[in-house]
Order: structure tokens, then sequence, then C-alpha cells
């Protein structure tokens, strides 16, 4: 993360950490969002940056309405989206006013609900990430 960064440098380490201690190596980006705002917080090394992060943010905020959508419905509360592609996988967690989608390689399939309990537990930890200008 660049010194420019507005984001909490503990939570995006964090956050960032426990989705390498899940998934390893097929880890290929992190992006934190909320509402408003994105910031992709990690890229593997041998990935071109250049993805429309703010368009993937975009989309993945229809997550804030999909939860209280399905709020008390009888398969319970909603958890996680996975989203597969050719190339790999995006699997996107709120908690709250805010988010993260991660990018992996090919995964089994138990590893998904691992690895949104992780993201999740971190989430979970702060209202936001985003440091305010005092």
């Amino acid at each position: 993360m660049g010194n420019d960064s507005n984001l909490d440098e503990e939570f995006a380490d964090e956050l960032v950490s426990v989705c390498r201690t899940t998934v390893g190596d097929r880890l290929r980006s992190v992006t934190y969002f909320d509402t408003t705002h994105e910031q992709q917080i990690y890229l593997r090394d041998d990935l071109e940056s250049g993805a429309n992060i703010v368009g993937f943010a975009n989309e993945e905020r229809s997550g804030f309405k999909s939860k209280r959508i399905y709020e008390d419905t009888e398969l319970g509360d909603y958890q996680f989206t996975i989203r597969a592609f050719e190339h790999g996988y995006l699997t996107r967690v709120i908690h709250g006013y805010h988010g993260a989608f991660v990018t992996t390689d090919r995964l089994p399939t138990d590893r998904f609900e691992e690895l949104a309990s992780a993201v999740d537990s971190v989430l979970g930890e702060y209202d936001t990430a985003w440091l305010r200008p005092d």
C-alpha cells in the first residue's frame, strides 16, 4: 500500500494476512470497499494491475442491498457470494457498511467458506477502515 492511502494500514495488513493464510499462493487480489470508496490492498506479483477496480466495486456494492433482502429468510442470514470466472473466482463478503472482495485461482469448494469466514472476522473488528482526517 502506498503512503497516499487513507486506509487503516493495520486493518489492510490483517485482511491480506488472513486471506493469504487461508488460500496461500492461490490468492490473486484483495480489495476493500464501502458504500462510496474502494481500494485494492493486495495484488499478486505475477498479475498486471489495471483491472477495473471501480467497476468491480460498483458491482459488488449490490451486496449491501442483497444482505438486506436476504435477512430473516428460511435459508438463514446471507454470508458471502462467489463468482466463478474462466481463470478463478471472486469471493465477496459484506459486514455492516463495508466489505471486501478477494480473487483467487481455482480452489476446492470448502475453502471459500473458510475464506469468507476469515474476511468477515476482520471486517467485524472495524466499523470502517477508512481513516478520517482530523
